[in-house]
C-alpha cells in the first residue's frame, strides 16, 4: 500500500474515541441497532459527514448490515453522507417558506457564497441544502446555518449573516 493509499485507509478507521461514544450510546439499549442514529450523529460530529467505510464500521459495532444503517442515514435529512462544508446551511423549502419569499432567500445566499443548492463554497466553509421543514412556519422564511435558526429573513439578514464573506 502506498503512503496515500495508507493514509486514506488510517482516516477512515473509526477513532478510539468515536468507538467509545459509540459504544456508550449504544450500552443504553436493549439492542445496539437502537443507538443507530446517535451513532451516525457521533460520527458525523467528527468528520462532517458519514462516508460508506465509516458507516460500514458502525454498523459492524451495532450488529446491523451496512444497508440497514444506510437506511437510517438516509431517512434522515441531518445525516450527511457527502461531504459538506465546515457550516451547513439549510435553506426551508416547504410551502410557508416559500410563500413568504424563500426562492429570493436561496437566491440571495447563492448570490453571496457563489454557490447553489447542494454545493459547498470553494473554501470549504458553507454548504447550501434545502430542507422541507425548520418549524418555524410562524416566521418564515427561515433558515439554519449549523444550529443557529434565522426567521423572518430578508436582504438585510442574510447581509449581516455573510458580512465576513465580503
Amino acid at each position: 500500500m502506498n503512503n496515500s493509499a495508507a493514509t486514506i485507509a488510517e482516516e477512515s478507521r473509526l477513532s478510539e474515541q468515536e468507538i467509545a461514544e459509540i459504544n456508550e450510546e449504544a450500552s443504553h439499549y436493549e439492542q445496539k441497532s437502537g443507538a443507530s442514529i446517535e451513532a451516525l450523529k457521533i460520527v458525523q460530529k467528527y468528520r462532517r459527514w458519514v462516508s460508506d467505510d465509516s458507516l460500514k464500521q458502525i454498523a459492524e459495532l451495532l450488529g446491523m448490515s451496512p444497508e440497514e444503517l444506510d437506511g437510517v442515514a438516509t431517512f434522515y435529512n441531518l445525516i450527511y453522507r457527502q461531504p459538506v462544508g465546515r457550516k451547513v446551511i439549510l435553506c426551508c423549502d416547504s410551502v410557508s417558506c416559500w410563500m413568504l419569499g424563500a426562492n429570493d432567500v436561496q437566491d440571495g445566499i447563492s448570490q453571496r457564497l457563489g454557490i447553489g443548492l447542494g454545493e459547498t463554497t470553494e473554501d470549504d466553509e458553507y454548504t447550501l441544502l434545502p430542507i422541507v421543514c425548520l418549524g418555524a412556519c410562524d416566521h418564515a422564511p427561515v433558515m439554519m446555518v449549523d444550529d443557529v435558526l434565522h426567521h423572518d429573513v430578508d436582504e438585510k439578514q442574510l447581509d449581516k449573516i455573510f458580512e465576513n464573506r465580503k
